[in-house]
């Protein structure tokens, strides 16, 4: 049984979902998988390049999010999926040693007109890392299940 449904959601809650240090072992492992860029690759390339070193693809970024997302809020939840996100931004590169922590603040809350067993919530997802600086941010709406009963009328 979930613990959080859409009905325990409300705008301005906070759920922090976790930490992850990014090794760069991974980082390269990811690139070389879904991300071939030299500066993803190649400690020494990448110190050559704007980045002055080896950094995450963005794309690793959000995988890392939405491994902390999944096991900080949405296994717990009674989570339908997500049709999409907003202003995907990755602000700062991910480096080797850092560690990152995600987190989700809930915007706004709304049960479906056509199916009172679900609504949507929207939520603002953010990581940051051990300085305290925002790596990525986005908005997503997902879909969350309502509580039994709750909005039968």
């Amino acid at each position: 049984m979930p613990e959080i449904y859409l009905d325990d959601l409300a705008p301005g809650q906070l759920h922090e979902l976790g930490r992850h240090t990014v090794g760069a072992d991974e980082i390269v492992a990811f690139a070389s998988l879904w991300d071939p860029q030299p500066f993803h690759l190649d400690e020494q390339v990448a110190a050559r390049s704007i980045y002055g070193g080896l950094i995450a693809s963005g794309w690793h970024t959000c995988c890392i999010f939405m491994r902390l997302f999944a096991d900080g809020l949405l296994n717990r939840a009674a989570a339908m999926g997500s049709p999409g996100i907003d202003e995907l931004r990755w602000l700062r590169p991910v480096r080797p040693g850092d560690t990152l922590f995600g987190r989700v603040e809930v915007v706004e809350v709304r049960p479906s007109r056509s199916r009172p067993d679900c609504g949507i919530a929207r939520l603002r997802s953010s990581m940051r890392n051990q300085a305290d600086e925002e790596v990525l941010s986005f908005d997503a709406a997902v879909m969350f299940g309502r509580r039994p009963g709750a909005g039968a009328d």
